[in-house]
């Protein structure tokens, strides 16, 4: 089964996504964390990549699209996935169709979640996440702080703060850049049947981990 993950930038894609895999077992790909984790070992393609995230821009397919592909063919993904920051286009969501097909696989389900853009914002900036790659766990310093203030509740390693959350032009770019080139994926997905949106708020008491809950329990229903 493979699952989609759609919503902007801090409406909690990577905590749905998270929670999923923990109680289904299937990974978690995200393209933001391998990303980052080649930015910071400065590999050929953290390089390449971080011209474009330290803009607030997308980083182009021809590097994405086969880092992608690559992942999905990995032992752990071939019973289920789910994709954390991918698609962002109609391109790469007929990408993804076309690479799926050749090893008869879909996109069974996709969750789009929707939240205020001056909620986001909030959230963006009071976020603070695990610098342990292993362990990528995330937090809100205002609505879901750790226990010890600056560490993991996980794993004890240091938090920190991402370069692109603490500037709110940059993160309003971003959100700008979602609209124009990702929210179209929301008919392209209505279209085919398989979208389900699903509002996060604290504004109606139903955050990340009631949406994850509910996803759960229709997996394993099915």
């Amino acid at each position: 089964m493979i699952i989609i993950m759609l919503g902007a930038q801090g409406t909690g894609k990577g905590t749905v996504a998270g929670l999923i895999s923990e109680q289904i077992g299937w990974p978690q790909i995200s393209t933001g964390d391998i990303f980052r984790k080649n930015i910071s070992e400065k590999t050929i393609l953290g390089i390449e990549a971080s011209k474009y995230t330290e803009k607030g821009e997308l980083v182009p397919d021809e590097i994405t699209v086969p880092m992608v592909e690559d992942r999905l063919n990995w032992e752990d993904a071939q019973e289920g996935a789910i994709l954390d920051g991918f698609p962002r286009t109609i391109e790469q969501a007929e990408k993804l169709d076309e690479m799926l097909k050749k090893n008869n696989k879909k996109v069974d389900l996709v969750i789009n979640l929707v939240t205020p853009k001056e909620e986001i914002i909030e959230r963006m900036l009071t976020r603070r996440v695990c610098t342990n790659q292993e362990c990528k766990a995330t937090y809100n310093i205002k609505l879901h702080p750790p226990v010890k203030e600056g560490i993991c509740d996980k794993c004890g390693a240091p938090l920190k703060q991402r370069a692109d959350d603490s500037d709110p032009e940059a993160i309003k770019k971003r959100l700008e850049i979602y609209e124009e080139k990702t929210s179209p994926l929301v008919e392209y997905y209505k279209n085919k049947g398989v979208i389900r949106t699903e509002k996060v708020s604290v504004e109606i008491n139903r955050m990340g981990k009631d949406v994850a809950e509910d996803i759960v329990k229709e997996i394993k229903n099915k």
